[in-house]
C-alpha cells in the first residue's frame, strides 16, 4: 500500500518509517508534488491534524495521513499545546524555532516557580488523521513526563531536549531512536495507525 505522510519534517518521516511494516510504502509531500505550506488554522491538535490530511487528499487525490503534535504543560494551563511549533514566534520574531520555543517554556515555568508553583508535569500528545478514499480515521498517542530545567541531549527534535518521560532518567533527545520509538507519543499513535492499515490490507 502506498500512502503519503503529510509532513516536510524529515525527522518525523524517519521516526514513522522505522515503525511501518514493509507492506506500506511511505511517500513524502515532495514526491506527490505538494510544495506549498499546508494550512494549520484550527484551535485543536485534532483539528489541525484533520485539516492537513484533508487538504492533501482533496488537492492531490492521494490517500494520506497527517499528524499534529503538542506539548501540554500542566503549570502553563496546557500551553504550548496546539501552538507548540510556533510558541515563541510572536515574542522572538522567529518562525518555528525549536530553541526559542524551549526557552519560552522554561522562562514561563521559572515565573510559575517564583509564584510558588513547582509543578513540572507535562505530556506530549500526537493525533494522526488518516484519510482513505475520503473516509477519516483518527489515532491518538500520549506520553506523560516532566520538563527539566535546561535542554539536554542532541537527538530528537522540537521539545525533546527538555522532556523526560515517566519512568526514565533521560530526555527524548538523549535516547536512541530505537528506544524512543518504543514509548513516544508518536510511536503509540503510529502503532494504532499501522494496526488499522494492516487490517485494511486484509479486506
Amino acid at each position: 500500500m502506498k500512502i503519503c505522510f503529510a509532513t516536510n519534517n524529515a525527522k518525523k518521516i524517519k521516526e514513522v518509517t522505522a515503525a511501518l511494516p514493509s507492506t506500506i510504502q511511505l511517500v513524502s509531500l515532495k514526491e506527490i508534488g505538494c510544495t506549498e505550506e499546508i494550512p494549520e488554522t484550527t484551535q485543536t491538535i485534532e483539528g489541525n491534524s484533520e485539516q492537513k490530511a484533508m487538504y492533501v487528499y482533496q488537492n492531490y487525490d492521494t490517500n494520506c495521513f497527517a499528524d499534529d503534535t503538542g506539548l501540554e504543560v500542566e503549570a502553563l494551563n496546557g500551553e504550548p499545546g496546539v501552538d507548540s511549533a510556533m510558541y515563541a514566534d510572536k515574542i522572538s520574531g522567529s518562525y518555528r524555532d525549536s530553541k526559542e520555543n524551549m526557552k519560552l517554556v522554561l522562562k514561563n515555568l521559572k515565573e510559575k516557580e517564583a509564584e510558588g508553583n513547582t509543578n513540572r508535569k507535562a505530556q506530549f500528545k500526537t493525533v494522526f488523521t488518516l484519510v482513505i478514499d475520503g473516509k477519516k480515521h483518527q489515532f491518538e498517542g500520549i506520553i506523560k513526563g516532566k520538563i527539566i530545567n535546561q535542554p539536554t541531549g542532541n537527538d530528537g527534535f522540537g521539545y525533546d531536549p527538555i522532556f523526560i518521560p515517566n519512568g526514565y532518567e533521560e530526555t527524548f533527545a538523549q535516547m536512541p531512536l530505537s528506544e524512543k520509538n518504543k514509548i513516544s507519543h508518536r510511536a503509540i499513535a503510529t502503532r494504532k495507525l499501522v494496526a488499522f492499515l494492516n487490517e485494511l490490507n486484509k479486506v
